[in-house]
């Protein structure tokens, strides 16, 4: 079916574009409102069915244009306008033509988040949300994790939003240039967050906002969700989270915060931020792992949006990426497991050295890096096999012995570490990974820190559902880098994101035995 393009204003007088997709039944229907940065054609089909097809099963879609982008009016400024514009289209969505009045909401990534930016304004027509992949607070789980800007993330992202800006303006030179550093991410300017090509387009995108903006500035609570919770009020929501996913931190404070407040589901998947399939870097996670989310929402959405069933499955699908199959949980998981390290000053150096035991260690002594910024520890992509790094004479592992039955590990993760340092300030990275019995180590849950006071130091690494075969390892990998994915520390006590790279020492970490992995915390 071909959509037709039909407009609103905002409150301020700003025209809006959307293609609204209908059904060939007659009507009134419920109206599935997505609201995009990217242009409306694109209706984020790299995760989920074509509008044609939800038209198909009884919905109004309509696809918008956010302020400044496509084909709609005003000036574009990364989720500032989304509040108040995304509350309007809501109201505008509810008494078009056709409309049942009531009015639910989808997407993912910035279509997720805006979502609730829009149910901060407590629109009475909106009725559901099914967000996902998302920001909670902007600052602390997608600009930044662990006060550590994400370099390789939000560099990338920040030129993606630029290149569209000059496209919509025209600027042939800016988008080549763009375009261009897209492909081949430009990580060795002097100053290597602040590369030459986003210094001379700076206008074209928030990424400066994300690097000078304070941690308590307005900015940070103008475009979060996480502080409009209150005014949120009960309306439904459907959250999809992946484990390989950068935003899952974000997803996982949504349902921390919304939990035993609205109607809440949350589904879990071994996933990228896309695609939603069974495989993810070296890994097959079998035709279980492919996300069926679409026709998950249109059962969310029948029942919020037209009084049908409501879900026959607990509110909390998480999938096992041990053994390739979904589990349900009434809630949250906590399989509540803490492991000690231990090793005898080796563990950086002879993988087989340093130890992961339920026990403490009957020796306090040290495990030693040094962390040399001229050959950072490289960051590892998702679901890859991360063995050349952990063999890394700057890299400290902690292995368990072989798993003698199988053994499921499901909730939060964290690390607990005591950490004495030569350098006024550091950072620290943490990978949980699965070692086979081919020595393949694959990561799986990943934490970063940058620490800037003396003491213990706590890591949250990202949530996991995994069940550990006979023969299987946990391993706990420890560095002082993840380049490109967060600004090497240049360890004198300046910011990273401001620090000139011929500036950064070498910096060792000496991790005291006894410190403590969380898994199911």
């Amino acid at each position: 079916m071909s959509p037709h393009t039909v407009s609103m204003r905002t409150r301020d007088g700003v025209r809006l574009d959307a293609d609204v997709y209908a059904p060939d039944a007659p009507g009134p229907h419920p109206v599935l409102l997505m609201r995009q940065p990217y242009g409306r054609k694109i209706a984020s089909t790299v995760c989920y069915a074509h509008p044609d097809w939800y038209a198909s099963q009884g919905f109004i879609v309509a696809i918008q244009d956010v302020r400044g982008r496509g084909t709609s009016e005003g000036i574009f400024r990364t989720l500032e306008a989304d509040a108040e514009d995304g509350a309007d289209a809501i109201a505008w969505a509810a008494n078009m033509p056709g409309s049942s009045g009531a009015v639910g909401m989808y997407g993912f990534s910035y279509q997720g988040t805006n979502q609730f930016l829009a149910a901060g304004k407590a629109p009475p027509a909106l009725r559901a949300l099914a967000p996902a992949m998302i920001g909670w607070d902007l600052r602390t789980d997608w600009a930044y994790e662990g006060d550590a800007f994400a370099l390789q993330g939000g560099m990338g992202w920040a030129i993606q939003i630029a290149a569209e800006s000059a496209r919509l303006a025209g600027d042939s030179n800016a988008y080549r240039e763009l375009r261009s550093a897209a492909h081949a991410l430009p990580l060795s300017s002097e100053i290597v967050a602040r590369p030459d090509v986003l210094e001379r387009y700076r206008a074209l995108t928030h990424y400066h906002d994300w690097l000078e903006q304070p941690a308590d500035a307005a900015y940070w609570k103008a475009i979060s969700p996480s502080s409009r919770l209150e005014r949120i009020g009960s309306i439904p929501t459907l959250l999809v989270g992946g484990w390989f996913d950068s935003h899952l931190p974000g997803t996982l404070a949504a349902r921390r915060a919304l939990a035993g407040k609205v109607p809440l589901h949350i589904v879990v998947g071994p996933w990228a931020h896309f695609p939603w399939g069974r495989r993810v870097g070296e890994l097959d996670f079998s035709d279980a792992a492919i996300g069926d989310i679409d026709r998950l929402q249109v059962r969310w959405f029948n029942h919020w949006l037209k009084g049908g069933p409501a879900l026959d499955q607990p509110a909390v699908r998480l999938f096992d990426m041990g053994a390739l199959c979904w589990r349900d949980f009434a809630s949250w998981p906590a399989t509540g497991q803490t492991f000690f390290t231990g090793g005898t000053g080796r563990a950086a150096m002879d993988e087989r050295d340093g130890f992961l035991s339920p026990t403490p260690p009957d020796s306090r002594g040290t495990e030693a890096l040094v962390h040399d910024p001229w050959r950072p520890v490289a960051s590892v992509r998702a679901a890859q096999d991360r063995a050349l790094v952990d063999q890394r004479p700057d890299v400290l592992t902690f292995t368990t012995p072989p798993a003698t039955a199988p053994t499921l590990f499901a909730g939060d993760v964290r690390a607990s570490l005591d950490i004495a340092t030569d350098a006024p300030e550091y950072d620290v990275a943490c990978t949980l990974s699965r070692v086979n019995a081919r020595g393949q180590s694959i990561g799986f849950a990943e934490g970063y820190r940058r620490v800037m006071a003396p003491g213990p130091v706590e890591i949250p690494m990202r949530a996991t559902c995994l069940t550990l075969h006979p023969g299987e390892r946990l391993r706990l990998s420890i560095a002082g880098a993840a380049f490109p994915a967060f600004p090497i520390n240049p360890g004198t006590g300046e910011d990273p994101t401001r620090a000139r790279a011929i500036d950064a020492r070498i910096v060792t970490l000496r991790v005291g035995h006894g410190s403590r992995l969380h898994v199911g915390a």
